[in-house]
C-alpha cells in the first residue's frame, strides 16, 4: 500500500538505548531525530540535526519507512519511542504516532515549544524545554503556553530546563511559576558539547558535576522541594558520543 503521509525529516534513528534526561531517564527508548530547528542555541549539543550545513546528512523518510525502522530496531516489542532533533515539532508525527500506538508503541516528544501542534495530544509524554538565557535564545511564553493546551492534559506533561548559571536559574524558577502544575526537571549544562563529526571530544565531567552540586545547593537552599535535578545519565555513560 503507498504511504500517502508527509514525509519525514530524519537525522538518524537508533537504539534500543536508555532516555538519558528528564522524567523518563534510563527507560529503554528508541530514538527518531529529526533534522531541522528553528533554534540555534549557543550550546547546542546536536548540530548535526540542527544547521542546515548538515542537511545533506538527513533524509525524507516515509512514515512506512520510519515505522518499519523503528520496529526492526526494537524487534517487534513495544517500547518507549523518542521524537527528538532539532526541533521534532516542525515534523508531521500524527501518522506515525497513531501506527505505533496501534502496536502497542509509546512516544514522547521533547521541545523548545515554539511551533504548536494539535498532535500533541496524541503523545503520551511532552517534555517542554524552553531554553534559558544561557542560549541566547528568546522563549515566546504565549507559544509555549499553547504548546500545553493543544495537548489537552492528555499527554505526561513536564517542563525540563538546562542551568548554566545564575541567570539561567532564576529563568527556570520564572518558568516554573508560569506553570505551577507541571513537574519540572532540571539539568546542568554540557560546556563541552561536541562539534558535528567530533563524537570523541572530550567532555569536563568534573566541571558538570560541580555545576549540579551547585544547583543542588541552589535548589535545597531555596527550599525549592517541586524540583527534580538530574544529570545526563548518557553524558555520564558515554560522554559525547552519537546515538546511544
Amino acid at each position: 500500500m503507498t504511504d500517502t503521509h508527509p514525509a519525514i525529516r530524519v537525522s538518524e534513528i537508533f537504539g534500543p538505548t536508555i532516555q538519558g534526561e528528564g522524567v523518563l531517564i534510563g527507560l529503554p527508548t528508541v530514538f527518531i531525530r529529526t533534522g531541522g530547528c528553528d533554534y540555534r542555541c549557543s550550546w547546542c549539543d546536536s548540530l548535526h540535526a540542527v544547521d542546515n550545513q548538515f542537511r545533506h546528512e538527513w533524509e525524507m523518510m516515509p512514515i512506512d519507512a520510519v515505522w518499519q525502522t523503528v520496529v526492526t530496531l526494537s524487534g517487534g516489542r513495544p517500547v518507549m519511542v523518542s521524537l527528538s532533533g532539532g526541533n521534532p515539532a516542525i515534523q508531521p508525527f500524527r501518522a506515525l504516532i497513531e501506527r505505533g500506538h496501534g502496536e502497542g508503541y509509546r512516544f514522547a516528544l521533547e521541545t523548545q515549544g515554539s511551533v504548536v501542534r494539535d498532535w500533541f495530544a496524541d503523545l503520551d509524554v511532552l517534555v517542554l524545554s524552553p531554553k534559558p538565557p544561557s542560549s541566547e535564545m528568546r522563549t515566546d511564553w504565549a507559544t509555549l503556553e499553547a504548546c500545553v493546551d493543544a495537548a489537552q492534559e492528555k499527554p505526561q506533561i513536564v517542563l525540563k530546563l538546562v542551568v548554566f548559571d545564575e541567570s539561567d536559574y532564576a529563568y527556570a524558577k520564572g518558568a516554573a511559576e508560569r506553570f505551577p502544575r507541571l513537574p519540572v526537571y532540571l539539568q546542568p549544562g554540557n560546556h563541552t558539547p561536541p562539534r558535528p563529526g567530533n563524537e570523541d571530544a572530550s567532555v569536563d565531567l568534573d566541571g558538570i558535576m560541580k555545576r549540579m552540586e551547585w544547583l543542588v545547593e541552589k535548589v535545597t537552599g531555596d527550599r525549592w522541594f517541586d524540583a527534580r535535578v538530574l544529570p545526563q545519565l548518557h553524558v555520564l555513560l558515554w560522554g559525547n558520543k552519537r546515538a546511544v
